[in-house]
């Protein structure tokens, strides 16, 4: 993963879920505007310390969670 230094976990902060750069912003949040509709310029004026490797960082985090085989019983 080539962002995988943006992308922190402490389990005093956050309930331990994925943040960015250790900021109490979780990945989930920033992949929710996202969703929502928000560019990603929107979200770096909506939040000054962000970067924008950040906001990739979470993209390719939420893409790693998915990319696990799935077993099918036959």
């Amino acid at each position: 993963m080539k962002h995988a230094e943006r992308i922190t976990f402490d389990p005093e902060q956050c309930g331990g879920r994925p943040c960015v750069r250790h900021y109490r912003l979780r990945v989930k949040d920033v992949l929710d505007m996202l969703a929502g509709g928000a560019t990603a310029e929107e979200i770096l004026a909506d939040f000054p310390f962000l970067e924008p490797a950040d906001i990739l960082a979470c993209l390719e985090y939420a893409a790693q969670q998915v990319d696990h085989p799935v077993l099918v019983g036959t």
